[in-house]
């Protein structure tokens, strides 16, 4: 019973998140247009399945993707293998980065752009390698980004010298790549902290700082998304400076 109690508090914690966005429509609707929505019922009916996807979604990193990240982070640092940290942390960003939904649709979105501007072949083999190699190449990307985090927790090494140090590799870097790449590599930033990787790679921070000792899980376990942002843009813009 108290389980199917929380349960109705997450689903109206989600549609409470919604009633901005609804507002927001509705006033520009009504007031601005002057008009009713199109297709009113498929709106309604798209808006419930939101508010219960959103409600099974929270549960699920609640119980599934926060946990796993925590207790595996803490079980590698107990155990005290670093190999086998940076094994699982690289691992972790390389596979949550390729199974981001909103990678797959930017890399292929990108590939039929490309193709039509004519930088590579319009054919259905040249665009799917496209699409595949940008993926390949942000995925790898994030994994080096989250062993990059995670080597800096371990080491305690201060984390706004590493970001600025790459953000002024991403300007240099954006000077001498192609200029159909470069909008790609900066949203490429953006796609790769999404539903999957932005919660295991929270727990996998906030995990490993509160079980290494002199680590502040709030000072030390957070910051691993920033890399995760960062080092996309730097490797799709060399990407695009190698195959475009």
């Amino acid at each position: 019973m108290a389980s199917i109690i929380q349960l109705f508090k997450a689903m109206l914690n989600s549609f409470k998140d919604l009633i901005p966005i609804i507002f927001v429509v509705g006033f520009f609707e009504i007031f601005v247009l002057h008009q009713a929505p199109d297709n009113l019922f498929s709106i309604l009916i798209g808006l419930i399945f939101i508010i219960v996807g959103l409600t099974f979604f929270v549960f699920g990193l609640e119980m599934g993707l926060f946990p796993i990240g925590e207790s595996l982070a803490q079980a590698l640092a107990r155990k005290g293998s670093v190999f086998w940290l940076v094994i699982f942390s690289f691992s972790l960003g390389f596979g949550t980065t390729l199974a981001e939904p909103a990678l797959t649709a930017v890399a292929n979105e990108a590939a039929k752009v490309a193709a039509n501007a004519g930088a590579i072949v319009q054919s259905e083999a040249s665009m799917s390698s496209y699409a595949m190699g940008l993926r390949l190449t942000v995925a790898m990307s994030v994994g080096l980004a989250i062993l990059l985090g995670v080597v800096r927790i371990l080491k305690g090494w201060p984390i706004h010298y590493i970001i600025i140090g790459g953000y002024i590799l991403v300007m240099v870097l954006t000077w001498f790549a192609p200029p159909n790449i470069i909008g790609i590599a900066y949203d490429s930033g953006g796609v790769t902290t999404s539903t999957i990787t932005v919660p295991l790679v929270t727990a996998l921070g906030v995990g490993l700082a509160s079980v290494i000792k002199g680590r502040n899980p709030m000072l030390d376990g957070f910051g691993l998304i920033a890399f995760a942002s960062l080092m996309p843009m730097i490797f799709v813009l060399i990407y695009g400076m190698v195959v475009l």
